[in-house]
C-alpha cells in the first residue's frame, strides 16, 4: 500500500464489487480511501483525492491508516457459493469493525440485504420478522445478529441498487425474459440508484445523525422492472408468473426519510443514475 498520512472521505471497502465500483464512479469529489484485495484491479475512483488501499481483510492485519477518516462502508461480502463460503460475510464484517475500532473510527455502515425478510410480506420494515428462505439472505441475517449490540455499527438492508442487480444484468447480456403477473405487469421492487445511494451513505456517516443498528436503504416507492427496460430501450419477453413468484416486495423507508429525505424513484431516474455509472445496455 502506498503511505498515506490523512485521508479525505470515509474507508469503503470491497471497492471492487458490483457495488463498490459503481459507487466509485459517482462518489462525490471520488474523496475516500477504496480497499481492494492484493491480485485485483484497482478501482476507478471518479475524480480526486480518492485513495486505493490493498488489503487482504481475512488473510492479513489491517495496514496502518491514515488520519481523518470519516467512518466506514463495509460492501465486501460473498453473494454466491455453499454455506462454507458465505459464512465469510459474518467473518468479513466482524473482522472490518476490529480494524474500524482499532484506528478509532466510530461510524461503521455494513452492507446487508433485503433478501433477510424472505418472501412472506409485501412491504417489509425493520420490525418485520426475518424468515429468508435463501442461503445469502441466510448467511447475511447470520451476519447482522453477530453484529448485533456492537457501538457504532448499522447494518444498512439495501434494495436493488440499480445497475448491480440481475435485472440490469440480464439487460446487458440479453436476452432478457419477464413474469408477467394477471395484472399484464411484471414484478415491482424497491430500487435505489448508484448516485442517490452514494448520497445516503455520505449522509448516514454523519456524526451528527443518530442511527439505528438496522436501517431500511432504498429510494422511496416501487418501479416495476418492465418499466425498467422500457425506460433504458431494452427489448424483452414475458412469460405468465408461476405460483410462487412474488409479485411486489416493498421496503418501508420512513426511517431513512427521516435521516435523509429522498425524492420518489422513477424508471427513468434509476436509468440515468446507472448509465452515469457506467452501465450500458447492448
Amino acid at each position: 500500500m502506498t503511505a498515506h498520512t490523512d485521508a479525505t472521505g470515509p474507508l469503503i471497502l470491497g471497492a471492487t464489487g458490483k457495488v463498490g465500483r459503481a459507487l466509485a464512479k459517482v462518489w462525490p469529489d471520488g474523496a475516500g480511501l477504496w480497499q481492494h484485495r492484493p491480485g485485483t484491479a484497482r478501482p476507478v475512483i471518479a475524480g480526486y483525492p480518492g485513495q486505493a488501499l490493498e488489503w487482504d481483510i481475512l488473510g492479513s492485519a489491517p495496514p496502518p491508516l491514515p488520519r481523518g477518516i470519516s467512518g466506514m462502508v463495509v460492501l465486501a461480502g460473498v453473494t454466491d457459493g455453499d454455506d462454507t463460503a458465505l459464512e465469510r460475510n459474518t467473518d468479513l464484517a466482524l473482522a472490518a469493525v476490529e480494524a474500524a475500532k482499532t484506528a478509532g473510527i466510530e461510524r461503521v455502515l455494513v452492507a446487508s440485504t433485503q433478501a433477510v425478510y424472505g418472501t412472506d410480506s409485501a412491504r417489509v420494515n425493520e420490525a418485520t420478522p426475518c424468515k429468508p428462505t435463501a442461503p445469502y439472505g441466510r448467511a447475511k441475517r447470520a451476519m447482522e445478529i453477530a453484529l448485533s449490540g456492537l457501538p457504532g455499527v448499522t447494518c444498512l438492508r439495501l434494495g436493488n441498487v440499480a445497475g448491480c442487480d440481475s435485472l440490469f444484468r440480464a439487460a446487458q447480456n440479453g436476452p432478457v425474459t419477464l413474469d408477467r403477473f394477471p395484472d399484464g405487469h411484471g414484478p415491482r421492487r424497491s430500487y435505489i440508484g448508484p448516485e442517490t445511494l452514494a448520497h445516503v451513505l455520505t449522509r448516514l456517516l454523519d456524526p451528527a445523525l443518530t442511527l439505528p443498528p438496522i436501517l431500511n436503504v432504498a429510494s422511496p416507492g416501487l418501479v416495476g422492472m418492465d418499466a425498467i427496460l422500457h425506460a433504458a430501450q431494452v427489448p424483452f419477453e414475458t412469460r405468465a408468473a408461476p405460483a410462487h413468484a412474488l409479485k411486489t416486495l416493498e421496503m418501508d423507508v420512513s426511517k431513512l426519510l427521516g435521516l435523509v429525505p429522498l425524492p420518489q424513484v422513477s424508471a427513468q431516474s434509476l436509468v440515468g443514475e446507472v448509465r452515469r455509472a457506467g452501465w450500458r445496455a447492448p
